[in-house]
């Protein structure tokens, strides 16, 4: 019977690298993706794009390609990534590159576009924001992104067209899983359970090191082997949709029921309807079986038609943040601490600035559960450090920056002993959310060669 193995390479965008190339050595693989976007991940990229026209892919691009590049053509292991983040065509030549400066050849490089909406976003402006209810008229002046979350049909494209690296944007995680099956088992799209059962095993997959120990750890409770060289995730998948997971047998971590069955319930909301560009899963009836060590089996899952909506993700600019600390030590810093909080707040009513919220924590004291849990668990008098921290947010910088100055100003205007200041003002990226139909979306495949640049004629999905 075929069996496809897929591993997970990263789980976010700044996820180490070793793991992953641990996997395309030891583990077998087919295909490794690396699912590097998270919401405001893209937004960020498509500023970036805004400010030089060959910038917006991920950061680490560069640094991981050179490392896993010639391990995959090597092992013949397929790449999948979303790491294009807002710029794949500028990603794909960036791997091209790579490829040439190692004397790799016969290597084909597909870019996959088509989730970036901003350009018709006029067209979506009626729409309600799916977090709030109200129109993203609201927001029009600060919109910097909008990008749909597109499903499989680029990527499997790019994989019959016989792309070695596929490369794309915003697309839902699970799909970067999902399209390897159905390119090699023949699925249709039709076939809304064997599409369920793909889904899950890339939900399993897309956070890497959460489902082998990592987000499980917890010591005295759930301890977790090895954790320092915790290995990333490895599917086996069946034509029929079941699968195990598990991980290289020299790496930290485990994969047991337990960790398995944390990652099923994460971000999903409802477990019946587990919504996503190319089917609606239903993880109600699965079934998580620890057969070995380390080897978790899944099945159960099914699936039924997709919606039909893209969840599009809107970036817009909104406001400032601003983040102060500084901290006493010793004797009485807790009274130092609190004293100067009192006078940061005296001196912003002084100030007469607009501030949106503001919330002041004493780190080391009740900055987790807040005073009225805190106090009673701990000993005042034998608290040797705590660290005043001031976080607000304002709708312009120069408010912000005041803020972080009172901060400073506590080096020499008192309380006394305060050490170590650090002040971060940072323009915030908020998103919002809609629900745009599919049919209004076209996505195009891009194919990168040495020496060779070939267009694949776009189609709607």
């Amino acid at each position: 019977m075929k069996k496809i193995r897929i591993g997970s390479g990263a789980g976010y965008a700044g996820d180490r690298i070793e793991p992953a190339m641990e996997l395309i050595q030891k583990g077998n693989l087919d295909y490794i993706i690396f699912e590097c976007l998270a919401e405001r991940t893209i937004a960020l990229a498509q500023q970036e794009k805004m400010k030089n026209p060959d910038m917006g892919y991920n950061h680490l691009l560069k640094y991981r390609m050179d490392k896993v590049l010639s391990l995959c053509v090597e092992n013949n292991v397929t790449l999948i990534t979303n790491m294009g983040a807002a710029n794949p065509l500028a990603a794909a030549k960036i791997v091209k590159n790579i490829a040439e400066e190692k004397g790799i050849h016969d290597l084909k490089i597909a870019a996959v576009i088509g989730d970036d909406v901003y350009p018709n976003i006029e067209k979506y402006l009626e729409c309600l924001i799916i977090e709030t209810g109200v129109p993203l008229k609201d927001v029009k002046s600060s919109i910097i992104s909008a990008n749909a979350y597109i499903g499989i049909s680029g990527i499997v494209t790019a994989l019959k067209e016989g792309a070695d690296i596929v490369i794309t944007g915003r697309v839902s995680d699970p799909s970067l899983v999902v399209a390897p099956l159905q390119h090699e088992f023949g699925w249709q799209d039709t076939d809304y359970e064997l599409l369920g059962k793909g889904t899950a095993a890339g939900h399993l997959l897309e956070c890497a090191a959460q489902v082998t120990g990592g987000y499980f750890a917890d010591p005295g409770y759930k301890d977790v082997p090895d954790l320092w060289n915790v290995g990333y995730p490895i599917a086996e998948v069946q034509g029929n949709g079941d699968f195990f997971l598990t991980k290289l047998e020299d790496s930290g971590g485990m994969v047991t029921a337990a960790t398995v069955k944390e990652q099923v319930v994460y971000e999903i909301h409802d477990p019946t309807r587990y919504l996503t560009p190319d089917v609606i899963a239903d993880f109600s009836q699965i079934e998580v079986i620890e057969k070995v060590t380390n080897q978790v089996h899944i099945t159960g899952v099914s699936g039924k038609e997709k919606s039909g909506l893209y969840k599009t993700s809107i970036g817009y600019v909104d406001g400032y943040i601003v983040e102060a600390e500084i901290s006493y030590g010793g004797s009485g810093c807790l009274e130092r601490s609190i004293l100067a909080e009192e006078v940061v707040r005296h001196r912003l009513i002084q100030a007469n600035i607009e501030i949106q919220e503001m919330r002041i924590d004493h780190i080391g004291s009740n900055s987790l559960y807040g005073s009225s849990i805190s106090e009673p668990l701990y000993d005042r008098e034998r608290l040797s450090e705590v660290r005043l921290r001031v976080a607000a947010r304002t709708a312009d910088k120069e408010a912000a920056d005041v803020i972080g100055q009172e901060v400073e100003a506590l080096y020499t205007n008192g309380p006394a002993g305060g050490g170590g200041v650090r002040v971060n003002v940072q323009e915030v990226v908020s998103i919002a959310s809609i629900l745009i139909p599919s049919e209004e979306i076209t996505i195009e495949v891009t194919y990168e060669e040495v020496g060779k640049i070939e267009t694949q004629a776009s189609h709607s999905l």
